[in-house]
């Protein structure tokens, strides 16, 4: 087989082991800078978590005044400005020293020293003060080994950086000897205590238990350091790099304990437990502490003064005075008290944010002993996931020395033996895991996956992917970081690979470009649709219904628009969609001849009554919101369920006419001013305005309570424009809307009764709810009963604009007679018999109540919405791009029922602010890059103006803040509105 030909064949291998797509990301894609202690997913979830630390910070930093009262909280921008010592910033860093103290479980004996800079400057700290190379008897082991020899080269600087400055230290003090160094043999490796005691070793230094080769210590050998500290505790002392044994100690709790309280630790913790600032902490023992104060009485090397933790007690005498601990940078837990504070300057925001993030993860994981079990479960996983994928290897291969916190991977392909090839396989897998991609010779692209950035090795260390996998991360997202990592490798090698085959002339062509979803419709068929209703109420010039402009737009999307029945279908135009206008259909016997067969293979209609033998076996569409006129069993009868099509409805497009037309209902009879009458007295001249308008009292809506029965499109813009009015809102709706109603303003009321209660007015907009064929009848009929009348105020107006039988009509003309009800506005079907003249509808029981109460009841044929021609239209228009894409592409919008075999869902349309607010209408706004700029901008500046009013409890100050910002918030919050209008983001949110 020719080296081509292999390469080849590896390609197609590869792009079969990702045929499938990539794999889930995990929850945050920074595997590389440390465990994140914030554990934010993305930018949304970091942003709240900054505002609740500023919200933390407020509250737990208290400003008081001279006489003891509590005036408010300090804000983070006081704190930022400078705030570095006095209060609260002393008590800030005592916080955060606690609490690093006791979420950690540091022993009340051992003291915590804090100090600028990183991992380094704690190292430095620690051999400094706890070596004295004018101690002939001390020797030191360090468990790396020897700078330059051959087991150390490999690693570079980095690694051999810790020896080397133990080396340093004793080349180049006077009474130095750099042979009272002893070195491993290999990194990270403790010796046993009888091998610690025959070399004579006093100061054990563990620096191997680190980041770079994912190394942890075994439970052997700690214990065995434990024997060795116990055999003389006063003059035996280790000191660890904690950066990754913090919270990833994979030992039994007891051994932990033990560590925590007999041996030293220094950390960084802006790795540690992500803080935003470098600075470290270093915890001593008792014997510790007493070893520094004897080295600071005979020193063999300067310290330099913002690394010191054995500071003069007399500060009038830096170069005489006794240097002891007891004043330097230490929290003594057992006082609870800091001893000195921090050289120099630093951010008290930091250490604030350190403390806040500790109980973050705390409240979030729990104590440090789960932590220290997530970390060694995670550790486990990562074992299991290898062990089933023989692609990647474990660099250390003893599985107890791998680390808890932090993982090094290799890949182990046998197709790919050359270095350079899987360097540069590597490299690229590592932009396609972040944000870069990777770009094919073709010039197709892969898009980055952001799933695992900056997860790169050390320089010299045998690996190929580094990830910090400690405790702090959900098990699910460990198997996420390794499941993109394989994929990302394939890809990459796919990619690499056609680079080497494209030298030797080998191409691929680039894929077919898409600009949409693939079609699924026959272009041999032509395919037919039923229109069985009005699309246009507006007259043309030859005196009927205009149906032009729907006509216009089928045209324009590709379809042909026909007046009449479909003839012969062999003569259709193929692989086009025909429409068949034919809006005088009405009665079955009509409908049925052209559709017992399938003739058409959709529908759409808006009120005329589809019989259940109708058939039409790609689906059909509602213009308007029910759909229990579709009666075809081809989509399962009006409840859409069961069918072999989808069932579909344009919800929404009707609901502000209908709104207006209930508004207009009431305002025909509220507020009472008789203005017919007073227009004729008026126009007659018979009329003295100020004689005998005092005759003429009224009542205006503002103040008024209305009761709105439904939370549906039209019941929300009933709702909106009562608002609009001053009205009180009360919603009756499924509970689950409860939180929505709430957060729009209004009223949530458990039971009709409950919104009716002391109503002024109440409109109902539930629909007939299901159809429960046994018993014939509907959920939502007489919901509007007796005791719902009854809970209203006397003189109430009952609006009807939904369905007729939703009102009990008895217990309305109970409600008339007593005068509970003063007016009610009915709006339902009525239909004529042709041949008999008889009526039918649920019209007919308000028929016999008009002949009692004439004046109080005023009842439309349902006119309200499906006279509006603006309406009808848009509702007719998205019919049509509904019925194109069920056909084209299997796609199903404003689904009815049931989903049919074969079809997807894609969710729900309705018009700009009307109805749910849906992830299109979101991913649309987000799509607009001015407008979602300036929306930006005006929400931050009403955050930032609230937010300081909140924060601010000095009345001198919030006056401040009102006077310069006033005008500034009102324009910004005017503006936020109208574009979150604009941007149809007002309402409950489409699960």
């Amino acid at each position: 087989m020719t080296n081509i030909a292999r390469m080849q064949e590896q390609r197609l291998k590869a792009i079969e082991l990702t045929r499938f797509g990539a794999p889930r990301l995990p929850s945050n894609p920074f595997f590389g800078v440390g465990p994140i202690t914030d554990a934010t997913a993305d930018e949304v979830d970091s942003r709240l978590r900054r505002l609740a630390f500023d919200h933390w910070v407020e509250q737990t930093y208290r400003k008081y005044d001279d006489k003891g009262n509590d005036i408010g909280g300090f804000t983070t921008a006081e704190i930022s400005r400078s705030m570095h010592r006095g209060y609260p910033a002393d008590k800030i860093l005592t916080d955060m020293m606690r609490a690093i103290h006791r979420y950690f479980e540091f022993p009340k004996t051992n003291r915590m020293a804090v100090g600028l800079g990183g991992g380094h400057s704690g190292f430095t700290v620690c051999v400094q003060h706890m070596m004295n190379a004018n101690d002939a008897s001390q020797r030191v082991y360090v468990d790396t080994p020897r700078p330059e020899s051959d087991p150390s080269k490999a690693a570079g600087f980095f690694r051999q950086s810790w020896a080397t400055q133990l080396i340093e230290m004793q080349r180049f003090a006077d009474k130095g000897d750099e042979s009272r160094i002893h070195f491993a043999a290999a990194e990270g490796v403790i010796p046993p205590a009888a091998e610690l005691q025959a070399l004579g070793v006093s100061l054990f230094v563990g620096v191997g238990h680190e980041t770079t080769g994912a190394n942890a210590y075994t439970e052997g050998e700690i214990r065995g350091l434990l024997e060795w500290l116990d055999g003389d505790p006063a003059n035996r002392h280790a000191v660890f790099d904690a950066t990754s044994m913090l919270g990833a100690m994979p030992w039994p709790p007891e051994r932990v304990r033990a560590v925590m309280a007999k041996c030293c630790l220094f950390m960084p913790f802006q790795k540690a437990i992500g803080g935003v600032s470098g600075y470290f902490v270093a915890s001593f023992t008792p014997a510790a502490l007493a070893l520094i104060e004897r080295n600071q009485q005979n020193p063999a090397w300067a310290i330099p003064r913002q690394l010191k933790i054995a500071p003069p007690i007399d500060p009038k005498q830096p170069l005489s005075a006794k240097r002891s601990v007891d004043v330097g940078p230490f929290y003594d837990a057992a006082e609870d008290r800091m001893l000195g504070g921090v050289i120099n300057t630093y951010s008290a925001l930091a250490f604030a944010e350190t403390t806040f993030g500790l109980l973050q993860s705390e409240a979030r994981i729990g104590s440090v002993a789960e932590l220290n079990r997530r970390s060694a479960a995670n550790r486990e996983i990562i074992n299991d996931w290898v062990e089933k994928n023989p692609l990647f290897s474990l660099t250390v291969k003893d599985a107890e020395r791998r680390g808890a916190a932090v993982t090094l991977l290799k890949i182990e392909d046998g197709d790919i033996t050359d270095p350079e090839l899987h360097a540069r396989i590597i490299a690229r897998s590592k932009q396609l895991l972040g944000y870069e991609g990777i770009t094919h010779p073709n010039g197709e692209h892969e898009h980055g996956l952001d799933a695992a950035r900056y997860v790169n090795a050390f320089p010299g260390t045998p690996g190929d992917y580094r990830a910090w996998v400690g405790g702090i991360r959900e098990p699910e997202d460990v198997i996420a970081l390794l499941e993109n990592l394989q994929y990302a490798y394939l890809r990459a090698k796919v990619v690499v690979l056609e680079e080497e085959l494209a030298k030797g002339g080998v191409t691929f062509a680039a894929p077919a470009g898409s600009d949409g979803p693939v079609r699924k419709d026959d272009p041999q068929r032509a395919y037919t649709v039923l229109i069985a209703d009005l699309v246009g109420l507006r007259f043309g010039p030859d005196g009927k219904p205009d149906h032009s402009e729907v006509k216009a737009y089928i045209e324009e999307k590709g379809g042909v628009f026909h007046l009449g029945p479909v003839g012969d279908h062999g003569r259709l135009e193929k692989g086009r969609i025909h429409f068949f206008y034919q809006p005088d259909l009405s009665a079955e016997s009509e409908i049925l001849p052209q559709t017992d067969k399938g003739q058409y293979d959709a529908l759409v209609a808006a009120a005329t009554f589809i019989p259940k033998a109708s058939v039409f076996l790609l689906g059909g569409v509602r213009i308007g919101a029910g759909t229990g006129n579709m009666g075809s069993a081809s989509w399962g009868g009006g409840n859409g369920e069961g069918g072999e099509a989808p069932l579909m409805n344009t919800p929404g497009i009707n609901s502000r006419a209908t709104a207006q037309m209930a508004m207009k209902a009431l305002l025909k009879v509220t507020p009472d001013l008789p203005v017919d009458r007073l227009h004729r007295m008026t126009a007659s001249g018979d009329f003295d305005t100020g004689r005998q308008l005092k005759d003429f009292p009224t009542a205006k809506l503002e103040g008024k309570k209305i009761a709105i029965l439904g939370y549906g499109n039209i019941g929300r813009e009933v709702a909106k424009l009562a608002r609009a009015f001053g009205m009180h809102v009360a919603i009756h709706a499924r509970a689950h809307h409860k939180d929505w109603i709430e957060a729009e303003g209004f009223e949530y009321a458990a039971t009709p009764v409950d919104a009716a209660r002391s109503a002024d007015a109440i409109s109902v907009h539930i629909g007939l709810g299901r159809l429960d064929p046994s018993a014939g009848t509907y959920a939502n009929a007489g919901t509007v009963n007796a005791e719902v009348l009854s809970a209203m105020n006397d003189g109430a107006v009952l609006i009807n604009y939904d369905r007729g039988e939703v009102v009990d009509t008895a217990a309305l003309e109970a409600a008339l007679a007593s005068g509970r009800i003063r007016h009610a506005a009915i709006d339902a079907d009525l239909f004529v018999d042709a041949s008999a003249g008889t009526l039918s509808g649920p019209m007919l029981p308000y028929l016999a109540l008009h002949e009692r109460y004439k004046d109080r009841l005023e009842l439309l044929p349902h006119a309200a919405a499906d006279t509006d021609h603006p309406t009808r239209v848009a509702g007719a228009c998205q019919a049509i791009d509904q019925i194109f894409d069920v056909i084209r592409f299997k796609s199903v919008t404003n689904l009815k029922g049931d989903l049919p075999d074969g079809y997807v869902s894609a969710g729900g349309r309705t018009p700009v602010g009307i109805g749910r607010v849906t992830k299109q209408a979101v991913s649309e706004a987000a799509g607009r890059a001015t407008l979602l700029a300036e929306l930006r901008q005006a929400s931050e500046r009403v955050a930032a103006i609230f937010g300081a009013l909140d924060a601010v409890a000095d009345a001198d100050h919030r006056d401040r803040i009102i006077d310069r910002y006033t005008s500034e918030l009102v324009k910004s919050a005017n503006r936020q509105r109208n574009l979150l209008e604009d941007l149809g983001l007002y309402g409950p949110a489409q699960k």
